[in-house]
């Protein structure tokens, strides 16, 4: 009868102790309150069944302990009709202290906004863009008059000559002059105007380059944005994961005092609780990493607190039309379109280069007046009536400079030739682009039903697993394997729908530019 009695009794406190199913890992993506988190693991050393209780933080359940309800079973085909990551809610207080509560609220169409304002990156593209009109501006100044004043004073010793130097000896005269001299270019066969052209496309092609840095600032923004929302939604995974871990710690401890388990199975629950919280200690940093890499973006040198805001835009499949899309990337991406007016930059100046072969014609004007000098060139008694003006033309003929000019235009056919290359080479590098990322948006797109279909089945394999535990039938290793198995399919659901977003928007900044 005792042994009897003492069987019965055995029984009675284990079905009290494991009444219902352990709380699932499934909770963490619905879960927004968040209770306060153990500390990072510490070794822990099982209790002497004799004398202690359970380990220090942990406490035995009571009877009065809740049963979770169990989710419905996940679909397998088409698109996820459960929650999907991509909106579950971001937590209200991060474990790490940082608090999202009164935080300014950020979607992704601000972020974007706040990086096109704030970005030193795009500045500095839309500098580069405005300096190369001026360069626009200082070829075309060639076609104007070139008009400078001169002021010259000068004396001589016993009616000096200059022999030095020159071919001639020109005597210097005493005097004091001020006058005008005005040149204008009449005409240089063809090179100023395609030096003008040859800027112009290197202007256009500067404005390409600017956008093509917004464009790649932006596409940094789309990550940063989802990358952090990934990170919350694992922070959450992870904060469940450690709670639940907890409450089977306490519970396998309370049976390892009453004798009812082994050491064995209090050991395997404190790895787990102690795998948990290192699963939570990489989700809190990388959270944190997230959030930094956002606020770089966005322009600012510290780290800014925003309540992130969920995409809500429904999950459709990718373009069906990889061809189409590799055709709208050569019409549009602005890298392709920089070489482009790159190239007719470069063959524009390699024909003002050739021009240099061609005469230059110039004409000349002078006037000016002499108050105080030598009656040579001062004659008249009144200042202001010594005056002088002339007129003329001159036409300069390049005859032989050691080929200088046939070199300057080989460099600049053979420059015209490489830039062409490059185009051929962006336009390849763009083609593989396409395509990549529009396999990376279909793969990430399977994922979301593959996803689904893998937690469904996780959280299958735990709850038999636990009621095996349950009824003697099952191990501590089968226990902890199934929920290793879970929390890995928790994770994968909640990177998937984020994956896809993002996976999306690179495929849009490859083609037509977010």
């Amino acid at each position: 009868m005792r042994e009897s009695s003492y069987l019965v009794s055995t029984l009675i406190l284990t079905a009290t102790l494991f009444l219902g199913s352990v709380p699932s890992v499934s909770q963490a993506a619905n879960s927004i309150q968040i209770s306060q988190l153990p500390s990072a693991p510490t070794p822990q050393t099982p209790p002497n069944p004799q004398t202690a209780g359970p380990e220090q933080g942990q406490t035995a359940p009571t009877g009065n302990s809740t049963t979770p309800t169990q989710n419905p079973a996940l679909p397998y085909a088409g698109a996820p009709t459960a929650q999907s990551p991509s909106t579950m809610s971001a937590p209200s207080n991060a474990s790490s202290g940082t608090s999202t509560a009164g935080a300014p609220r950020l979607a992704l169409k601000d972020a974007e906004a706040l990086a096109i304002k704030n970005n030193p990156q795009i500045s500095v593209a839309r500098l580069l863009a405005l300096a190369s009109h001026q360069v626009t501006r200082e070829v075309r100044s060639s076609l104007w008059p070139q008009a400078v004043g001169n002021i010259t004073g000068a004396d001589q010793k016993d009616s000096s000559r200059i022999a030095a130097g020159l071919l001639n000896s020109p005597q210097v005269f005493e005097k004091v002059s001020a006058g005008v001299m005005v040149t204008q270019l009449m005409t240089d066969f063809g090179r100023t105007n395609n030096l003008i052209s040859s800027a112009n496309y290197a202007e256009k092609a500067e404005n390409q380059n600017a956008s093509a840095t917004q464009q790649q600032i932006l596409l940094a923004v789309n990550q940063a944005f989802f990358n952090a929302l990934q990170a919350q939604a694992v922070l959450i995974v992870a904060q469940e994961t450690v709670k639940e871990r907890q409450t089977v710690a306490d519970q396998v401890g309370t049976l390892y005092k009453n004798k009812l388990k082994s050491e064995l199975d209090y050991s395997f629950a404190s790895v787990n609780l102690a795998q948990a919280q290192l699963l939570l200690l990489d989700a809190e940093n990388n959270q944190n990493a997230t959030l930094a890499t956002l606020s770089m973006v966005l322009g600012y040198s510290t780290e800014q607190n925003y309540q992130l805001v969920e995409e809500t835009s429904p999950l459709t499949a990718p373009p069906a039309n990889l061809d189409i899309l590799i055709a709208q990337a050569f019409a549009d991406r602005p890298e392709i379109l920089s070489l482009q007016y790159q190239v007719q930059s470069a063959k524009r100046f390699q024909t003002a280069e050739r021009d240099l072969l061609f005469p230059t014609i110039e004409a000349m004007g002078t006037v000016g007046v002499t108050p105080v000098g030598n009656p040579v060139v001062a004659p008249s008694p009144i200042a202001f009536n010594n005056t002088y003006a002339a007129v003329g033309a001159n036409m300069q003929i390049p005859l032989f400079n050691g080929f200088l000019y046939f070199a300057r235009a080989k460099e600049a056919s053979l420059k015209t030739r490489a830039t062409d290359e490059r185009l051929r080479h962006m336009r390849d590098l763009i083609s593989r682009d396409v395509r990549t990322s529009w396999l990376n948006a279909n793969t990430a797109y399977q994922r979301l039903s593959v996803t689904q279909q893998l937690l469904r089945e996780a959280k299958l394999a735990l709850d038999l697993a636990q009621a095996r535990y349950k009824l003697g039938l099952g191990s501590i290793v089968e226990l902890s394997q199934a929920q290793l198995q879970e929390t890995q399919a928790e994770i994968s659901f909640a990177e998937a729908g984020y994956d896809y977003r993002l996976s999306l928007a690179v495929l849009t900044y490859e083609t037509t530019g977010i």
